[in-house]
């Protein structure tokens, strides 16, 4: 992950599903649910297998592979499965980067895994352990950024501290959720610190590979320092700019389906049900004499 395309590709997929999150907070919202996923109904109750496969946890073990196979082996032609130096006499570690980001990506593979279990092996989904897995991927991550940041720059240092931030409060608000799954509240605050996560990372990869001006940003200038800090609070920002904006086109698009639906369904009406006893015996007896009629 130490290069431009290593930031990149954890930092889009954060993109793609904090956006995914986005979409279901906001359709939540609107139609008032009290699940922001609703239950699968029991395994014998859900058709044909091939709906049963979540793909949700398909594509994250999908690509957190991905990612292990090019830490191991990209750029063709190297081997970094080793751990350890067994031909030096000190037996040190090596490729202790490499290691950080697979173990990150085993654990959000673990979350992947876990989904499928869930969803496709059990008799009944389990919520609260597909939340508790994805808690302690997002744990991890936070764990190893903070051991990932020992002998770096301090421009390296400042902004991983700032990408950790979000990190742990995903992590602690899918902590929270295995006990209290229902608060549209921590829906919020997950997908907007999701988005805060998601672009930083590629912020990151700006700041330390590609940088607008052309000029690499300087560890040692305190204003240089200074204005990641600045850019991290516009993050916040842009992260609930970002979900307002997901909200209003969810809300259009569910109001105009909602007319539709209505306009569709205007010419039938649904069978009262609030009739008094003395209104069903006449409008059974209105109907006994439309037979006779007939």
């Amino acid at each position: 992950m130490g290069t431009l395309e290593g930031h990149l590709l954890p930092g889009i997929c954060f993109l793609f599903f904090a956006l995914y999150y986005s979409v279901l907070v906001s359709l939540a919202l609107l139609r008032g649910q009290r699940f922001l996923q609703p239950p699968l109904p029991p395994k014998e109750k859900r058709g044909h297998r091939w709906k049963q496969v979540p793909v949700l946890g398909v594509v994250k073990v999908v690509i957190t592979l991905t990612g292990i196979l090019a830490e191991f082996f990209y750029p063709p032609g190297v081997n970094r499965m080793k751990m350890v130096n067994w031909e030096d006499p000190r037996r040190p570690f090596v490729f202790s980067n490499n290691w950080h980001h697979i173990t990150m990506y085993g654990f959000f593979m673990l979350s992947g895994v876990v989904d499928i279990v869930s969803q496709s092996c059990q008799a009944r989904q389990s919520i609260k352990l597909e939340r508790a897995a994805e808690a302690l991927a997002f744990c991890v991550l936070a764990l190893l950024m903070m051991a990932h940041i020992e002998n770096k720059s301090i421009l390296e240092i400042r902004v991983h501290i700032l990408f950790i931030v979000p990190t742990f409060l995903v992590s602690l608000v899918l902590a929270i959720e295995v006990w209290v799954p229902d608060q549209p509240q921590l829906w919020v605050l997950k997908t907007w610190f999701g988005l805060v996560l998601s672009t930083w990372m590629l912020q990151l990869c700006l700041v330390m590979y590609i940088p607008p001006s052309g000029q690499s940003w300087r560890s040692e200038n305190h204003e240089d320092l200074a204005f990641l800090v600045i850019f991290f609070c516009w993050h916040l920002g842009l992260g609930a700019a970002i979900m307002a904006t997901v909200y209003g086109i969810c809300s259009l698009w569910h109001h105009h389906c909602s007319s539709w639906t209505e306009a569709s369904g205007a010419k039938y009406q649904p069978c009262p049900t609030g009739y008094s006893s003395d209104e069903l015996e006449k409008l059974r007896a209105g109907a006994e004499q439309q037979d006779g009629g007939v």
